[in-house]
């Protein structure tokens, strides 16, 4: 689709229609990939993200999914026209690409999409993207000690993976470099059936409205969200606000932290967010590629100037980025990439903490913000088959004006992201779920407290490898305006006993039968001076197990008396 003029202004009863149009084609495109996919990564989990855009590879509508996928799905259809011409999109045709340093996420995230074409004329595309368990690394479903990309697994694209809707050589290739061929070919064809329905969708729309009137909707709709979203930024005081943190390690070299630095820059309309001092690429697997930089950033912005709409091609254009290429947030090869997002979850906390000065309405403190990985694969003696896991636990989130922060929810590089139920799990994998409840006290202090994090207990019944990436120690989730921060994340392994071991970052470690890992998330940061927190909100978090009464005398003081008892 060409951009049209818009002298000639659009109903806006029709504008809404086309925008509502837009979301539903891609929430049915996501109800049709979770239905059919295989893995339970992706049909309960939700482990996925899809798209239409349009000719010129803008966002018409995105599903709810990870929001760390922001604004990223362009970036792959752009990398097809940049290699081999506009010429190239053909009817029937699929693509396919998990390149970190275009796609910007490790291996396993892949993206496949597909043109569409109405009467033999190209509109738009349909995008996919979805975590595959496994890609061939060197350990099963990924490694916490990689140091080069090649050590990740199978690295593609962007390359057919269908043309005119038949398989190529590619799906045999896959086929022979991945470890569960069968489930990965299950949710790559759920993948494409995605596609198909973002297809239909999109000729159904412009079938009943004609192109020229979709594209009018679309100007209209990109015009009113950078409106809204200017207006927000220039409401922002100019000046330039910075904020550091980092990384315990990089799962190698264990003794050294990795800085994350940042400076935003707010002038007039605009927005601009620099990290290019940043920490240099690492040898372990902490690094991404450029596209999630921006994506993150992306959602950093998003949640502080519009949170409440839907993103489009409209977005983000008060905003620019500055990512220095060879840095740990804009990796070249062959950067290892496995672990791609503990810095950008930090990197998104620290957008609202640089920020806070100039908005304190707005921000609000640090969450958990690392995914807190566990991962388990092994044989299972009771189906006799290998199986793979990779579990994100849930935390606490930060306190904010007005609000305590909400315990037990996934990350906010996440978003939508859900947690596994236990009797899934349980069912599938020869493990059992002991323990799992709020991790008390491990939210901060503060006149608004933050979230607590959960602890969640592991019990193998069998013999098997673990693999552990817990972050945020060295930087817990800070408080603001006089709030406190948070208690870090704690791993232990077979607590309790002669055996007992602490470990954050674990790669296929082996385990036994009848052995524990005890797995404490962090919570998030408080929000303003404890001393001013309401007596019977300290009351109720103590009733409620949220806190301990020695956390409440220790933080707010003497623990006040329940006038109802």
């Amino acid at each position: 689709m060409q951009h049209t003029s818009t002298a000639t202004r659009i109903d806006p009863v029709t504008v809404e229609i086309i925008r509502n149009a837009f979301t539903s084609a891609a929430n049915d495109m996501n109800a049709t990939l979770i239905r059919s996919a295989y893995s339970p990564i992706l049909y309960e989990g939700g482990d996925c993200v899809v798209a239409l855009l349009d000719t010129e590879h803008q966002v018409l509508g995105q599903s709810a999914g990870l929001p760390l996928f922001l604004g990223n799905l362009e970036t792959c259809s752009i990398a097809v026209e940049q290699l081999y011409g506009r010429e190239v999109w053909k009817e029937g045709d699929v693509w396919i690409l998990n390149d970190s340093y275009l796609g910007g996420t490790h291996l396993n995230d892949v993206t496949i999409f597909a043109p569409v074409f109405v009467d033999a004329g190209l509109v738009g595309f349909a995008a996919t993207r979805a975590h595959w368990m496994d890609m061939g690394s060197k350990d099963v479903g990924g490694s916490m000690d990689s140091v080069d990309i090649f050590q990740e697994g199978f690295r593609m694209g962007p390359v057919r993976l269908q043309e005119r809707g038949v398989d190529t050589h590619v799906v045999d290739l896959i086929k022979t470099n991945v470890r569960f061929p069968y489930q990965t070919i299950g949710d790559m064809n759920a993948m494409i059936a995605a596609l198909r329905m973002g297809s239909i969708r999109m000729q159904e729309l412009v079938g009943r409205y004609g192109l020229e009137t979709v594209e009018q909707a679309r100007d209209e709709i990109f015009r009113q969200t950078e409106e809204l979203e200017r207006e927000v930024v220039q409401a922002i005081p100019d000046g330039v606000y910075e904020a550091e943190g980092v990384l315990d390690n990089d799962g190698i070299e264990l003794d050294r932290t990795i800085p994350i630095k940042l400076r935003v820059t707010v002038e007039g309309g605009t927005i601009d967010f620099d990290v290019t001092e940043s920490a240099d690429q690492t040898r372990g697997p902490v690094n991404c590629g450029v596209a999630q930089a921006v994506s993150a950033l992306r959602v950093g912005y998003k949640l502080l100037v519009s949170p409440d709409s839907n993103s489009n091609g409209g977005s983000f254009r008060a905003m620019t980025t500055q990512v220095r290429e060879g840095s740990v947030l804009g990796a070249v090869a062959p950067a290892a990439c496995q672990w791609y997002f503990s810095h950008l979850g930090l990197l998104i906390d620290l957008v609202a903490k640089a920020l806070a000065p100039a908005i304190p309405g707005r921000v609000v403190a640090a969450s958990h913000g690392d995914s807190m990985i566990i991962t388990t694969a092994g044989f299972d003696p009771r189906t006799s088959r290998n199986w793979v896991t990779m579990e994100a636990t849930l935390g606490g989130w930060g306190a904010w004006q007005g609000s305590d922060g909400e315990s037990a929810l996934i990350n906010s590089v996440n978003g939508s992201l859900q947690d596994l139920p236990i009797e899934m799990v349980e069912t599938k994998y020869p493990f059992r779920i002991n323990e799992y409840r709020i991790r008390q006290d491990s939210g901060a202090p503060g006149k608004w407290r933050g979230g607590n994090g959960v602890t969640r207990t592991y019990e193998f019944l069998t013999d098997c490898v673990v693999g552990l990436w817990f972050e945020r120690s060295q930087t817990p989730p800070w408080g603001l305006f006089g709030g406190g921060d948070a208690a870090g994340p704690e791993v232990t392994i077979n607590p309790g006993t002669d055996r007992e071991v602490h470990a954050l970052k674990a790669n296929a470690r082996p385990v036994s039968r009848g052995d524990v890992i005890r797995l404490s998330v962090s919570g998030g940061g408080g929000f303003g001076d404890p001393a001013e927190r309401d007596p019977a909100a300290v009351r109720y978090d103590i009733e409620n197990g949220f806190i301990s009464e020695a956390h409440a005398a220790e933080y707010y003081g003497a623990v006040p008396s329940n006038p109802s008892a």
